[in-house]
């Protein structure tokens, strides 16, 4: 054995391990970054791309419906329904916008202030947002309506009051009327009533008689 061998101080063998270049790694890491974005744009450019004759649906803001929903009309009818009956005439409530039939009122009303109908009508489900002149037109508005109810609920309730008026003054002419016919005939009924009275007891009339 030689000095090299029995020290371990000789010249070092040669090293086989696999060498890892780091700045080669980093900067394919990079590139491999930099293609992932690109490539994740491209298709959100292609799923959002829209043909030249596609254009947008302009929708009207959601207002409040200007008529009262009919649900009572059908209610208590009786209806023979067969395979060619209309789908307005079956059973249930017709909604003509969506050509469906909703089978009891509830769902309609949900169907009707649904997204889908309001959709089919044109409208979109946000509002217009109220101004400061809109608030103040509103008011307006409501207390002129109050103004009008308050005069047409006095002159109604003026009317009733006439009315009772005139009830109790004529039940108050009737009993006068009745209580002077009473007073007319009063001495008349007294006398029938004694006659009466004397004939049933076995007497004779009170009254002398000129023969």
């Amino acid at each position: 054995m030689s000095l090299y061998e029995a020290s371990g101080s000789g010249p070092s063998a040669p090293d086989h391990r696999r060498k890892w270049d780091r700045e080669e790694y980093e900067r394919k890491a990079r590139e491999r970054i930099l293609a992932e974005r690109e490539a994740e744009e491209q298709t959100k450019k292609k799923t959002t791309y829209k043909f030249p004759d596609e254009h947008k649906v302009k929708r009207e803001l959601l207002k409040a419906r200007e008529y009262k929903v009919d649900l009572e009309s059908k209610v208590g009818r009786t209806v023979v329904i067969n395979k060619t009956t209309p789908s307005a005439e079956t059973g249930g409530y017709y909604c003509d916008v969506c050509d469906c039939v909703v089978k009891d009122s509830i769902n309609f009303l949900d169907h009707i202030n649904g997204k889908n109908h309001q959709r089919n009508m044109g409208m979109s489900m946000k509002i217009k947002r109220s101004t400061l002149d809109d608030v103040r037109k509103r008011f307006s508005y409501k207390k002129a309506e109050a103004e009008v109810k308050k005069k047409e609920y006095d002159i109604q309730e003026r009317m009733e009051e006439i009315k009772e008026e005139e009830a109790r003054m004529a039940d108050y002419k009737r009993a006068k009327r009745q209580e002077q016919r009473k007073r007319k005939r009063g001495p008349e009924v007294e006398v029938q009533e004694d006659d009466e009275v004397a004939a049933m007891m076995g007497f004779g009339g009170f009254g002398t008689t000129k023969k």
